[in-house]
């Protein structure tokens, strides 16, 4: 990955006293300040598992700032589908920041994470849903060895602005304490290639059948800082749409929570499937 410096250090000569020419130049200071941006089209957008552009193809792309002292922010900006549970939406932003340390082949990371959908409707959700576009804010705390690590995430509101089924069948329970563990390895096969794997469980606080795992296995390619891959993602979250189960999702959806034209159909947004893509870090 090739980093972008935000500031340069600039080199001086020194002259010593009574002598006609300079000293030898003093070596460069490397920066503290790293910028690095990535781009990347992706055959379909899968977030923990789930559909998010009702199987259509994603392009995504964001940014990173880094300080030697550990502290980062970033961006990352996706397409996705209103039917995907963000009403009249059609655009994904996550801004995040933490801080992370390393120890040898041991690093440990901590931060928050807000995902917010311009031009979604949050009361499309249903009766009980905040208004204003959908959101999520979360915080995560990660640790890594080598090829392995594992991070958790915490929902600090209501998870994606959804509200959840009280006993009596109103719309009015937070999801907030929405929880997900992602456990991940990725090999170094040499000469550009690599193999990933996932395994992730998402604990959606008081939805019936909101829970599930999600997993992947995925190879690699990097061609000159470009890498294509291909990965195979499931999940066993109940989306049968015959049963009207809650992962069943609708290919578009109004700001009332009903489908936007009569040619809209629905899909297991948790099915398996085989995700390629072609990105490149800058």
């Amino acid at each position: 990955m090739k980093n972008l410096t935000l500031l340069a250090a600039l080199t001086t000569a020194l002259a010593a006293p009574g002598i006609g020419h300079a000293e030898d130049s003093v070596p460069p200071a490397s920066s503290p300040h790293t910028l690095t941006g990535n781009i990347g089209l992706f055959s379909s957008y899968r977030f923990r598992g789930i559909d998010q552009t009702f199987g259509k193809p994603a392009l995504q792309g964001g940014f990173d700032y880094s300080h030697s002292s550990g502290w980062y922010v970033g961006n990352w900006n996706s397409n996705v589908n209103s039917g995907a549970g963000f009403p009249d939406g059609n655009l994904e932003m996550d801004f995040y920041g933490g801080y992370k340390a390393a120890f040898g082949d041991f690093a440990l990371d901590a931060g928050a994470i807000y995902y917010y959908y311009p031009g979604s409707q949050a009361r499309g959700l249903g009766p009980g849903a905040a208004s204003g576009a959908v959101s999520n804010q979360e915080l995560y705390l990660g640790a890594s060895w080598k090829f392995l690590s594992l991070k958790y995430f915490y929902a600090i509101d209501d998870y994606f602005s959804l509200r959840a089924l009280s006993s009596a069948g109103a719309i009015d329970r937070s999801t907030r304490g929405t929880q997900y563990l992602d456990f991940s390895a990725s090999f170094d096969l040499g000469d550009g290639w690599g193999l990933n794997a996932h395994v992730g469980r998402l604990d959606l606080a008081n939805v019936r059948r909101g829970d599930y795992t999600d997993w992947k296995l995925g190879v690699s390619k990097d061609f000159n800082g470009w890498v294509v891959a291909a990965s195979y993602i499931d999940t066993n979250a109940s989306g049968s749409c015959r049963k009207g189960e809650f992962y069943c999702f609708t290919n578009s959806l109004s700001d009332h929570g009903g489908v936007l034209s009569s040619g809209s159909h629905s899909k297991d947004a948790g099915r398996g499937i085989v995700v390629v893509s072609l990105t490149r870090n800058f």
